[in-house]
């Protein structure tokens, strides 16, 4: 079959109607999501943004190996096997820093359209200053260019086998789509934009206002999004693919509008980054997947994005190799297993304290503490950076926000979570650079 997939930058799975959101309007991935599998409990692998994609890619954890950096040469890439095994393979995006500085994320891909504009701000947004100035129109927006990138890849395609990789930036910061957008969760908006500070932002002098139009702006984005979902989904229908075409829409992490007391997804001093954890706005993403011919259902099984590449190469048809660390889950969406991973890892990568660093972009910057990983289970979440220094245990069924550490009364529990992430490290080939200082657990 052909095989879209889609990844939205920064996209919480709790701002998505179908996942419970009463106020944000994203009625074309509600109605997407009824068609198919709904994952309840998908957790991210590697964070940020490009380690996550070389989970995506690679089938294999980027947070204990390779953290912000360029594709390995002798690494095979999703598209790589497709490729090879004779799909067309095809990808619209404007995520900025997929093919920049040898990245190679282009590789495998016989057509490859980047949209330009979504710059790094270290670039002083030259590139998005210059894409912003030429905006009049909705279509004149990032992903609204990239939605008919891909559906101009549809159309010309649509005769062959094809594999289709649609990669949109938004709704990452900054955070300025069209007026009506915003207007829709902050009536009176002024045209402002809020750059997150990446910082505790009460501390930085920030006013709730200003929190407030950064997540209307932010909404905004989201609907805007769902409305490319909607066109992307309306022409597979109206082409008449959608009895061959399996669909899939995700996130690489979420975002911080003062939960925790962040405004960012991790947090920043000069430029040293800080410890801050990986909380469950930050690591629980939307994974919803169309397959043609199977029942549509709301799945609560525990599963993790670096999942994603190895059920991509089942769905195509591949034999997966021994070498990627991912679980297919078309066994679980087929009904052939309830269950699936006991545990998932969300991670920072495992730099030390003291190490230069690449977390959010190719600017090197001295990891001042020691990052947090985050181990998920159906009810426990539990925060770990190192041996040095404490962890913390939340029980998510009766605290979904995270806000009471209960490690002390619960030490078992976080004792057989640490054993459990310690012995992940292990299978997956850790150096022992990372390993010997995460071996133990701090005991209050």
């Amino acid at each position: 079959m052909n095989i879209i997939l889609i990844i939205s930058d920064t996209f919480r799975q709790d701002h998505l109607g179908c996942y419970g959101n009463k106020h944000i309007h994203t009625p074309h991935l509600d109605q997407f999501a009824e068609t198919g599998s709904q994952f309840e409990n998908c957790y991210i692998t590697s964070f940020p943004t490009m380690p996550m994609r070389a989970d995506l890619f690679t089938g294999k954890y980027a947070f204990s190996r390779l953290g912000w950096a360029p594709l390995p040469p002798k690494e095979t890439t999703l598209s790589e096997y497709l490729y090879e095994a004779g799909y067309v393979t095809l990808a619209a995006v404007d995520t900025p820093f997929l093919v920049r500085n040898a990245y190679g994320y282009d590789r495998g891909f016989k057509d490859f359209s980047l949209i330009p504009g979504q710059g790094s701000h270290h670039m002083k947004n030259m590139e998005r200053a210059r894409i912003t100035y030429e905006r009049r129109y909705e279509e004149d927006y990032c992903a609204p260019k990239t939605t008919t990138a891909a559906i101009k890849c549809i159309e010309y395609y649509h005769k062959e086998k094809f594999f289709l990789y649609i990669d949109m930036w938004d709704p990452h910061e900054p955070w300025n789509p069209p007026a009506w957008y915003v207007e829709k969760y902050y009536p009176g908006y002024d045209g402002r934009s809020i750059k997150p500070c990446y910082c505790k932002w009460r501390e930085k002098g920030l006013l709730e206002e200003e929190i407030e139009i950064a997540h209307a702006c932010y909404c905004g984005e989201i609907t805007m999004v769902d409305r490319c979902v909607g066109r992307i989904v309306d022409r597979v229908r109206t082409i008449g693919l959608w009895e061959n075409t399996a669909i899939i829409f995700t996130s690489d992490h979420g975002f911080y509008f003062g939960e925790h007391g962040i405004f960012g997804k991790a947090l920043q001093e000069k430029e040293n980054w800080v410890q801050a954890g990986l909380y469950r706005e930050v690591t629980r993403v939307p994974l919803l997947i169309y397959i043609p011919g199977i029942k549509p259902k709301s799945m609560k099984a525990l599963v993790s994005s670096i999942d994603i590449m190895p059920t991509v190469l089942e769905l195509a048809g591949i034999e997966i190799p021994d070498t990627i660390q991912g679980k297919s889950m078309v066994p679980l969406i087929e009904g052939e297993i309830d269950s699936f991973r006991d545990f998932a890892v969300s991670s920072y990568p495992l730099y030390n304290p003291g190490e230069p660093s690449k977390i959010v972009d190719d600017w090197i910057r001295t990891v001042k503490d020691p990052h947090f990983s985050t181990v998920s289970t159906s009810k426990w979440s539990f925060l770990y950076s190192t041996q040095e220094h404490p962890a913390q245990l939340y029980n998510t069924e009766t605290d979904p926000k995270e806000s009471h550490n209960v490690i002390d009364k619960h030490w078992s529990v976080a004792t057989d979570l640490h054993q459990k992430f310690v012995k992940l490290l292990e299978e997956i080939n850790t150096s022992e650079n990372y390993l010997s200082i995460r071996r133990g657990l701090y005991k209050h």
